[in-house]
């Protein structure tokens, strides 16, 4: 959907109202009628998988232009280390934002960010530096309906709202360099991989080890003291957890679940109310 002033980004919308953004991940359906019912239950954007699915980009470049046009925000999960021109070709795509995997470094947050905006002029004096990154410029993107849009609104409209950075926080590396990270311009999310993070914590899937819920803490105040938005992915049947990143830790942005889990589970509560039938 979009609106006359330009690209809807239903997290900068939901954030901006004291609201949640919800996502559902997307790896298992690669078409587009899976669009149509994340955003007929209500999710607020779409969690595209292409770090641990074998979709391919023109698939993803699909779902992202059906999520447009169904006013579901799609955001695209990036192989880990995928390079510059890949990114590229994912935002040309209909990506509104990044989530780049295993980000545990200043330099890394950086990169992230450059790859995503495009390169800014110098501004007037007294007026604050704007982000600048190296993002290449084209036109017919799916963002504008593939309608035709000058320069300056193409630039300015994605570097807006088309082109949110999100970095997974999943390393023990980047909890201990969190606060740099978090403090990155143009950073826009700091999304807790609960999986991978509590993997290199050594205690995976303890979710209620004092360690995990002290990390937890210590990305959420990164988060606050930079102005940063809070991100939680993984936890998909501990929703206590859940309630509490949102209430007490502030968290914004919650990845609900993904699609093989939905089905997975779905068709075995079918087949348990079946067997009751017997």
């Amino acid at each position: 959907m979009r609106a006359s002033t330009g690209l809807v980004n239903n997290l900068q919308v939901n954030v901006a109202k004291g609201k949640i953004c919800t996502a559902l991940g997307i790896k298992l359906i690669p078409t587009t009628e899976i669009v149509s019912i994340a955003k007929d239950a209500g999710y607020d954007s779409l969690f595209i998988e292409l770090e641990h699915s074998s979709f391919s980009l023109s698939q993803a470049s699909q779902l992202c232009a059906a999520g447009i046009m169904s006013g579901i925000t799609p955001f695209v999960r990036v192989p880990h280390q995928c390079g510059n021109g890949f990114v590229q070709r994912v935002l040309d795509g209909g990506a509104m934002g990044v989530i780049f995997p295993h980000i545990s470094s200043v330099e890394e947050a950086r990169a992230a960010v450059a790859i995503c905006k495009f390169s800014a002029p110098a501004p007037a004096p007294g007026v604050a530096k704007l982000v600048s990154g190296k993002r290449s410029l084209t036109a017919g993107l799916p963002h504008f309906a593939y309608k035709p849009t000058s320069a300056s609104d193409t630039m300015r409209l994605l570097d807006a709202s088309g082109s949110t950075v999100i970095l997974m926080i999943e390393t023990a590396e980047a909890i201990a360099n969190v606060d740099a990270i978090a403090a990155v311009p143009g950073v826009d999310v700091l999304l807790i991989g609960s999986n991978d993070l509590s993997l290199e914590l050594g205690i995976q899937g303890q979710w209620d080890d004092p360690l995990f819920r002290k990390t937890l803490e210590k990305v959420a105040n990164a988060c606050k003291n930079s102005g940063t938005l809070l991100g939680l992915a993984g936890l998909y049947n501990r929703p206590d957890i859940c309630a509490d990143a949102i209430k007490r830790l502030g968290a914004r942005y919650i990845l609900g679940n993904l699609d093989i889990g939905l089905v997975i589970a779905a068709a075995k509560a079918n087949v348990e109310a079946l067997k009751t039938l017997e």
